[in-house]
C-alpha cells in the first residue's frame, strides 16, 4: 500500500503552472478531443503515466469541462493489477462530488503493463464505430495498407514507425455492457496480436496508447483518418489491403 499524503501532499500532485503537466494536458486534450467528437457524453478519457504517477480523467463529467482539479491520481505499483471489481490504490481522489474514477482504469493498466506505455487514449469515435459495423460479425481484425497515414503508426504502439507498404492490423472485440469487463478480453487481443497499435471495440470505440502522450495523440489522429477512410473504401466497394 502507498504510504497516505497530506491534504496538502495530494492537492499539490495536479498544481502546476508547467502546462506540460499531467494535469494540465488531459484537461486539454479532452477538451480538443471534445471538439473531434471523440468523447461527447462524459464517455471516453485518457490517462497518462508519468513515473510512478498515473493520472486519470475522471468518469462522470463533461470531458471538456475538466480541469485540474478534478483529476484522479494513482501510484502505478497497485496493491493488485487493477481488474474489473477490484479496489484501486490512490493518492489523490477529487473533492468534487458526483466524479468517479473512469471505468477505462483496468484498460490502461492493460496499455501501461502490457506495452510498457506512457499514455492510453480512449474515444468513442463514430469512425470506429462505424467500421466495426461495416466488418463481417465474426471478424477478428480490420487490415488496411497502402495509405500514407499508416506512417504515423508504430508497431505495437511503442516500436517503430511502419511504412507505406506494411499492412496495419488491428484486433476488433466485442463489447460488454459495463466497460470495466472488456479488460480480459482487450488483454487476450493485445497478447495475440502483439504489433497491434490500438483495439477496436465492436459499436464502441477505439483504445490507442504510445510511449508518450505526443504519440498516443499522433496514433489517435492516424487511425481516426485511417478508419475513416477505410469506411468511405468499404462503401465504395474498394479492397482495403492491396495498391489500389
Amino acid at each position: 500500500m502507498p504510504s497516505k499524503l497530506t491534504h496538502e501532499e495530494a492537492e499539490a500532485l495536479v498544481i502546476s503552472d508547467d502546462p506540460e503537466h499531467p494535469a494540465n494536458l488531459i484537461s486539454e486534450l479532452c477538451r480538443d478531443f471534445y471538439k473531434l467528437g471523440w468523447v461527447t457524453g462524459t464517455g471516453g478519457g485518457i490517462s497518462i503515466r508519468q513515473g510512478e504517477h498515473v493520472y486519470l480523467a475522471p468518469s462522470g463529467v463533461q470531458k471538456e469541462r475538466i480541469k485540474p482539479e478534478h483529476i484522479f491520481v494513482l501510484p502505478f505499483a497497485q496493491s493488485s493489477v487493477p481488474k474489473p471489481g477490484s479496489k484501486r490504490d490512490f493518492l489523490r481522489i477529487p473533492s468534487k462530488k458526483g466524479l468517479s474514477e473512469s471505468q477505462c482504469t483496468p484498460l490502461f493498466w492493460n496499455a501501461f503493463t502490457m506495452r510498457q506505455a506512457g499514455a492510453c487514449i480512449h474515444t468513442h469515435s463514430q469512425h470506429a464505430v462505424m467500421l466495426t459495423l461495416l466488418h463481417p460479425r465474426d471478424a477478428q481484425s480490420f487490415k488496411i495498407s497502402h495509405q500514407e497515414m499508416i506512417k504515423g503508426v508504430r508497431i505495437g504502439g511503442v516500436g517503430k514507425t511502419l511504412s507505406f507498404f506494411n499492412t496495419l492490423e488491428i484486433p476488433i472485440i466485442d463489447n460488454t455492457a459495463v466497460e470495466e469487463d472488456l479488460t480480459e478480453s482487450m488483454a487476450a487481443a493485445m497478447e495475440e496480436y502483439p504489433d497491434a497499435p490500438a483495439i477496436l471495440v465492436r459499436r464502441h470505440g477505439v483504445y490507442v496508447w504510445g510511449n508518450t502522450w505526443e504519440q498516443a495523440k499522433t496514433q489517435s489522429e492516424c487511425l481516426d483518418y485511417l478508419f475513416e477512410i477505410a469506411v468511405k473504401m468499404l462503401l465504395a466497394k474498394l479492397p482495403l489491403v492491396g495498391d489500389n
